[in-house]
C-alpha cells in the first residue's frame, strides 16, 4: 500500500482503520481505487478516486453537483424502498465536510461507498438488459425532475452543444492543419449535407417546446449497477458529467453506443449498422419512466435522439482527425478516421429506419401512458 493513498484516505470520514488499497475498475478519465477499512472484526469498503482536474476544472463544483443529487434520490428512493436507499451512490466526506480533498501536490480526491452485490457490463447481452440499463436513466431523470436549488453547474460547458461542434467542425476544417481534407472529401460532404441535424432540438428548445433539464450525459450500460441476483438496476453512478441538459440527449447517447453491434472504430463499415431490435427495448425501458415528466414535443423526437448525438460524435472524430488528433488517444494514424466513419455509418442506418422507429416509438408512448394509468409505474420504480 503506498503510504500517500493511506493519508489522502484518512482524510475522509471512513469508518474504521484502512487494511487495504488496490486500483479498481477500468476508468478512462479518473485513478480509481478500492479501499478496505476493518473495525471490531467488520469490513466497510469504499470507492477512491483522483478527480481529473484538466478535464473538470472545478472539482469543488463537480462534487456540489454530485452531493445534491445523490443525497435527492437517497431521499426520494428511501419513501418507498429503504432498503434499495441505502444501495444507492453516497459522497463520503472530508473530515472538514468537503466534498473532495486538495492534497498537497495539488490533485483532487474524492470518496464513494461501494455498494456491494452489484455488477456493471460493459456491453449489452440481451434485450431485457437493454431494457433495464434504460429504465435506469429514465427514472434517474424522474428522480431529479424535482431537484430543489436552482440549476447544477456546468462541469463542461456546451456538452452537448451540437451547433457549436459543428463551428468548430468548420474552422479546423478551413484552417486544416494537416492537409488531410483532401483524403476525407465523401465525409466532409457527408456533415455539410446533413448539417441541419444539429440545430434541431436546440430550436426546439429556444421555442419553449423542450425544456432543460438534470440530465446524464453519459449513458453508457456500463454506469448502471445491476443486481448481482437479479440483473435489476440498483443504482446510475458516473455523475462527473450530470448537470443542465435535454432529456433526449440521454436517450440518444445509449441509443448511439448500445445498438450498434461493431466496436466504434471497425474498419469493416458492412458490421456497422443499428440494430433495431435493440433499440426497441431501450426505447420502451426510458419510456416507461419519463411518460411521468416528458412533454409531447420530447415524446415525438424520441426517435430522432440517437440520430442527432450520433452525428455529433462523427463531427467530433473527424474534426478531430482533420486537426492532427490532439484530442482523442489513437492506436494508429487514421484511428480518429475510422471511428468518424463508423458514426456516419451508424447515422445512415438511422437514417434509413427513420419511419419505423417512429412507428415504434409511438407504439411505447401509448403503451406508457396505459401503464401510467393503471398505477403499473411508481415513483421509486424499483431504481
Amino acid at each position: 500500500m503506498k503510504r500517500y493513498l493511506k493519508t489522502i484516505v484518512e482524510q475522509f470520514e471512513i469508518a474504521g482503520q484502512v487494511e487495504r488499497i488496490e486500483p479498481f475498475g477500468g476508468g478512462h478519465i479518473n485513478d480509481t481505487y478500492s479501499v478496505q477499512t476493518g473495525r471490531d472484526g467488520s469490513t466497510v469498503r469504499y470507492i477512491l478516486q483522483r478527480i481529473n482536474h484538466k478535464v473538470f476544472r472545478d472539482p469543488f463544483a463537480l462534487m456540489d453537483n454530485v452531493i445534491r443529487v445523490t443525497e435527492h434520490i437517497r431521499r426520494k428512493t428511501a419513501q418507498c424502498n429503504p432498503a434499495l436507499a441505502a444501495r444507492q451512490l453516497r459522497v463520503i466526506r472530508t473530515r472538514d465536510q468537503a466534498g473532495c480533498y486538495r492534497c498537497p501536490e495539488g490533485n483532487y480526491w474524492r470518496m464513494y461507498n461501494r455498494i456491494e452485490a452489484t455488477a456493471s457490463y460493459d456491453v449489452l447481452s440481451s434485450p431485457a438488459q437493454a431494457y433495464e440499463a434504460a429504465r435506469m436513466f429514465g427514472a434517474f431523470q424522474k428522480m431529479l425532475s424535482d431537484l430543489p436549488g436552482g440549476p447544477l453547474h456546468e462541469t463542461i460547458p456546451d456538452f452537448h452543444y451540437t451547433p457549436k461542434r459543428l463551428e468548430a467542425f468548420g474552422k479546423v476544417l478551413d484552417k486544416d492543419p494537416c492537409n488531410r481534407a483532401a483524403q476525407v472529401k465523401e465525409e466532409i460532404a457527408f456533415v455539410q449535407n446533413h448539417a441541419e441535424i444539429c440545430s434541431v432540438l436546440v430550436d426546439l428548445q429556444n421555442q419553449g417546446k423542450i425544456p432543460v433539464r438534470v440530465t446524464h450525459n453519459d449513458t453508457k450500460i456500463n454506469n448502471v449497477l445491476f443486481d448481482r441476483t437479479t440483473d435489476k438496476g440498483v443504482c446510475v453512478i458516473d455523475l462527473d458529467t450530470v448537470m443542465p441538459g435535454l432529456s433526449l440527449y440521454d436517450v440518444g447517447d445509449m441509443v448511439r453506443t448500445a445498438t450498434c453491434p461493431a466496436a466504434e472504430d471497425e474498419r469493416d463499415l458492412s458490421k456497422v449498422w443499428m440494430d433495431i431490435s435493440l433499440f426497441e427495448p431501450i426505447a420502451r425501458g426510458f419510456a416507461v419512466e419519463a411518460e411521468a415528466f416528458f412533454t409531447p414535443t420530447e415524446k415525438q423526437y424520441l426517435a430522432f435522439a440517437g440520430q442527432l448525438i450520433t452525428f455529433e460524435q462523427m463531427i467530433r472524430f473527424l474534426g478531430d482527425y482533420l486537426a492532427g488528433d490532439v484530442y482523442y488517444k489513437i492506436a494508429r494514424s487514421e484511428h480518429n478516421l475510422d471511428r468518424a466513419r463508423t458514426q456516419m455509418k451508424l447515422v445512415q442506418s438511422m437514417i434509413e429506419q427513420q419511419e419505423r422507429m417512429n412507428r415504434i416509438t409511438e407504439i411505447i408512448w401509448r403503451d406508457a401512458a396505459r401503464s401510467a394509468v393503471s398505477g403499473r409505474t411508481g415513483q421509486c420504480a424499483s431504481l
